[in-house]
């Protein structure tokens, strides 16, 4: 199948007019909403499709009112405000399910069970990749994102990973985003700042 490239109103709504948003609408973020957003998001490649990431969707007021004590100062009022806050973890002990993820190499799970710094750097790797397409499929999809660090993993894993072997990596607020809580478009890097053809 050939591809083209998405028109620049797509790429306006992924990532030039898209901003990390402070302030939110009232406006809630159905359940149907954030099953889709996985569904979407999932697809995207990890190493050996190992697919690390493990994602908690904070939404109820209860589960709000466990996260706060977790939230930095600068970060609690928006992290109360928004809709829904997305804890996006990453599971240590992915390979457990490498033989239903990728058949194609039954000792997949070798590959990553005999050493925990190996097992660490695939899961957080992956898992981090995973959570920056959850922002690109939250977009895709009319969401706005507040993705962010600023808070006590330590607490937020006791909190919401008890028992598990999933760790926190960050978190991102996700619903409809009030403008008025845009702050101005920061610089970026140019090409020559930050990259070289080989």
């Amino acid at each position: 199948m050939s591809r083209t490239s998405l028109d620049q109103a797509a790429l306006d709504q992924l990532f030039f007019d898209a901003h990390t948003h402070n302030a939110w609408q009232k406006r809630p973020v159905p359940d149907e909403l954030l099953r889709r957003l996985y569904a979407t998001f999932r697809m995207g490649p990890t190493s050996a499709n190992s697919c690390p990431a493990r994602i908690v969707f904070v939404k109820s007021r209860e589960a709000k009112e466990m996260l706060d004590p977790a939230l930095q100062e600068g970060n609690r009022a928006k992290s109360m405000a928004a809709p829904v806050t997305a804890i996006i973890g990453y599971d240590l002990h992915f390979y457990e399910r490498m033989d239903r993820l990728y058949p194609n190499a039954p000792d997949a799970r070798s590959w990553f069970d005999k050493d925990e710094q190996t097992a660490f750097t695939n899961a957080f790797r992956n898992g981090t990749l995973q959570g920056a397409y959850l922002i690109i499929a939250a977009r895709a999809l009319g969401l706005d994102c507040g993705p962010m660090s600023g808070f006590d993993n330590a607490l937020v894993d006791k909190l919401f990973f008890a028992g598990t072997s999933v760790k926190s990596n960050f978190l991102c607020n996700l619903g409809y985003g009030d403008p008025k809580g845009v702050y101005p478009r920061n610089p970026r890097l140019e090409f020559d700042e930050a990259c070289r053809i080989a």
